[in-house]
């Protein structure tokens, strides 16, 4: 019996298992640690399997030279697209990082090895929280079938990106990061901020009340109240930032 195996298929797989590995290493929620390497290993080659009849369609096998500089590019391409979906996700654990400037918890922070996240109470409770919605909605399913239509975005035969374009990708994602963490924390960040100014005029106004010190759990009392009203909102805003995540992946955003 003889076994016929299509190598140009075979490489073209290979090649998109590379892509998608370099995505979930870096894009939530499959960066988090408590997802096993071989686990991230299996799930990409998986995926480049399901996907290698659409992706591979018209590819031809490459020279060694060739096949290298095919492989960082994915390599590359993969890491890109993963870091945009970091960025988007950012946006959650730096609105909790501004709720714990202002509200005063920052003194409690540590680093959590799992997520690789360092923060205080609101940043790590935002981020696996954030986590778990993804999880809970399906929305990591809405990224990974971004990941696969990335391909008619960048394809294997054929695909090139710019690296200026790269750059201006990378810059519009960030400030759209930066935006959204203060649309999410702004209007706490705003009350906590008022509540300093209150308590500095109630300072001139009656030196002897030592108002800064009152002020301390004045202001855990309102980051909680208020903190709390806003996780209520975060499985919203997870869906929202997961529609942009999946724009941004496949060249929509």
């Amino acid at each position: 019996m003889d076994l016929a195996i299509d190598f140009a298929s075979l490489e073209g797989t290979m090649l998109a298992g590379v892509r998608m590995l370099a995505f979930f290493v870096i894009a939530p929620p499959f960066s988090y640690r408590a997802f096993p390497a071989t686990v991230k290993v299996i799930l990409a080659m998986g995926l480049a399997v399901g996907v290698a009849p659409r992706v591979t369609a018209g590819y031809e096998a490459l020279d060694t030279g060739a096949f290298v500089i095919a492989l960082v590019t994915q390599l590359v391409v993969g890491l890109v697209l993963g870091f945009l979906v970091y960025l988007v996700f950012a946006a959650v654990q730096s609105a909790g990082a501004l709720i714990d400037l202002f509200g005063g918890f920052t003194l409690a922070q540590a680093y959590d090895p799992q997520s690789q996240v360092n923060g205080a109470q609101f940043t790590r409770l935002f981020q696996m929280a954030a986590l778990a919605l993804l999880f809970a909605s399906g929305g990591y399913q809405l990224i990974v079938a971004g990941l696969v239509r990335s391909f008619d975005a960048v394809p294997l035969v054929g695909g090139s990106f710019a690296l200026g374009g790269v750059a201006s990708m990378l810059v519009t994602a960030l400030s759209q990061m930066f935006l959204a963490t203060l649309q999410i924390a702004g209007p706490l960040v705003v009350v906590l901020f008022l509540a300093d100014v209150g308590l500095g005029l109630l300072t001139r106004v009656a030196p002897a009340l030592n108002a800064f010190q009152m002020g301390f759990p004045i202001k855990i009392g309102l980051t909680v109240v208020f903190a709390g009203a806003l996780f209520m909102a975060l499985p919203s805003i997870v869906s929202s930032l997961t529609g942009d995540a999946v724009h941004a992946i496949t060249g929509r955003g």
